[in-house]
């Protein structure tokens, strides 16, 4: 804005000296009279020389107009205001397509979706997914059949922010998702707040009475059963399914 600024005032200096020593020429004869009155204002160069400036630096428009606005509060600088941030944008984009802002956000790597460019994708889903075939098979939780132990050990060597809930190893069906966060906090309160609750104790992520078959239980060294804890709640039943032949612009959607 101070180069914009220093060059609009050296210009409107320019312009005011012009007057003065041609005072009787056109267009000065017209506006300003045979009065020794000033009629041109170097300021007011100033100030459009500022928003051409910055609006060329920033591609702001039709909001700079207003902000300058609200710092002038005069109406009738509006119109010179707008056609020197318009002329100074279109010049700006036949040199370069984007503003400081957007420069700025792509020097540092900042993920950035511009609106006005395109981005066509041809891959599939089944080209990202994890795992891949030489990766290590995905970690799932069955409905049923683990306990505890089983559970907790599997939040201590992932670091995956989500599991989703299958069946059974062999069928892998999915049932649902449950976050990894549900998980840690339905546990401990399990512990804290139920009797009976053990590192064996069976977990179920859906209504035991569903189940077809009563699964199987690792034997406990107490006299009762271990109490179980059931997570039905926290399970998400619906997540977002794709398949791996589904686009990747359909997956971006």
């Amino acid at each position: 804005m101070a180069i914009g600024a220093s060059i609009g005032r050296l210009l409107g200096m320019g312009v005011e000296e012009l007057a003065n020593t041609h005072r009787d020429a056109w267009p000065f004869n017209t506006y300003c009279g045979a009065a020794d009155t000033a009629c041109i204002t170097p300021g007011l160069y100033a100030m459009v020389g500022a928003a051409a400036a910055l609006g060329g630096v920033t591609r702001m428009t039709v909001s700079l107009v207003v902000i300058m606005f609200e710092l002038t509060g005069g109406l009738l600088y509006i119109v010179p205001l707008m056609v020197a941030i318009m002329t100074a944008k279109w010049v700006a984009d036949a040199f370069l397509s984007s503003g400081i802002y957007d420069g700025h956000i792509r020097l540092n790597g900042y993920p950035f979706l511009d609106a006005k460019e395109e981005f066509l994708h041809t891959t599939a889903a089944a080209d990202i997914m994890r795992p891949q075939r030489c990766d290590p098979p995905l970690c799932t939780l069955t409905q049923h059949g683990m306990t505890v132990e089983d559970i907790e050990m599997v939040l201590e060597e992932t670091d995956f922010n989500g599991f989703p809930v299958v069946v059974s190893k062999e069928s892998q069906r999915l049932v649902g998702f449950v976050l990894r966060r549900d998980l840690h906090i339905s546990l401990n309160n399990a512990r804290l707040n139920q009797t009976g609750v053990v590192s064996q104790s069976p977990v179920y992520f859906i209504d035991p009475s569903s189940i077809a078959t009563e699964p199987e239980t690792r034997p406990s060294t107490s006299a009762t059963p271990p109490t179980p804890v059931r997570l039905r709640k926290i399970v998400d039943l619906s997540p977002f399914q794709i398949s791996d032949r589904t686009q990747m612009q359909t997956v971006i959607n």
